[in-house]
């Protein structure tokens, strides 16, 4: 049984894919080029250091990789005033963690950004970790944040719980339950094909159906959490 849960931040806590995605269509714009949105909408939840490699080649990387990434930087932090939390992200992380779960958030974003983030989350001083792509070499689809959170809180093993299929893939390279909700605009397809265990319509289903899932009840091995 696990005893941890680990979160992503957007697309999952926060409502803010889209606005990533037309922040690297502006970024990739300021340096005269193309991207289609839904090319990068499939990327995003990749770490910053791969996406622009990934998504228009190695020469663009090396000719312009830093440049797209502080634009990118840029114009997410002018839209960020208009982020809202999603669907049960006010109650996730106390829910949990009246279920006896460590919580904690291993996010590719920045640090920068994910603290903006969780200002608007109820609890989020509570959680027991937070990464992000700033805190290690390596971000998804790497397993090294999710690996890192849970060796930092002090678990055993984690259900990851993700929009995107680059938290299934980091998630199943290290053996974790990965549930996806459907709030960053992938589909329950892609989710399970890139290994989802279970796949809710957002938090809020997540947590209205909860039995139905490993994160019922923690087990932490005669350890006790502190009484919220």
């Amino acid at each position: 049984m696990p005893d941890t849960v680990i979160l992503d931040v957007d697309g999952t806590l926060v409502d803010t894919v889209y606005e990533h995605t037309a922040a690297w269509a502006q970024a990739f714009a300021d340096v005269g080029l193309v991207v289609p949105g839904y090319v990068l909408h499939a990327a995003i939840g990749m770490s910053a250091d791969l996406l622009v490699a990934h998504v228009a080649g190695d020469a663009v990387e090396r000719a312009v990789g830093d440049e797209v990434r502080a634009h990118h930087s840029a114009e997410f932090t002018r839209v960020a005033g208009r982020l809202r939390l999603l669907p049960g992200a006010d109650r996730v992380v106390g829910e949990l963690q009246r279920r006896g779960h460590l919580v904690a958030v291993a996010t590719s974003g920045s640090r920068h950004d994910t603290d903006r983030a969780l200002e608007e989350v109820p609890d989020a001083a509570l959680l027991d970790a937070v990464l992000t792509g700033d805190d290690l070499e390596r971000g998804k689809p790497a397993p090294d944040l999710l690996d890192a959170a849970l060796e930092q809180v002090g678990g055993r093993s984690a259900v990851v719980v993700g929009d995107a299929p680059w938290d299934a893939f980091a998630a199943t390279k290290s053996g974790h339950v990965v549930i996806g909700v459907l709030t960053g605009g992938f589909t329950a397809a892609d989710l399970r094909a890139a290994g989802a265990d279970l796949v809710f319509d957002s938090l809020e289903d997540m947590l209205d159906r909860v039995e139905e899932t490993p994160l019922a009840s923690a087990d932490l091995g005669g350890r006790r959490r502190p009484s919220l």
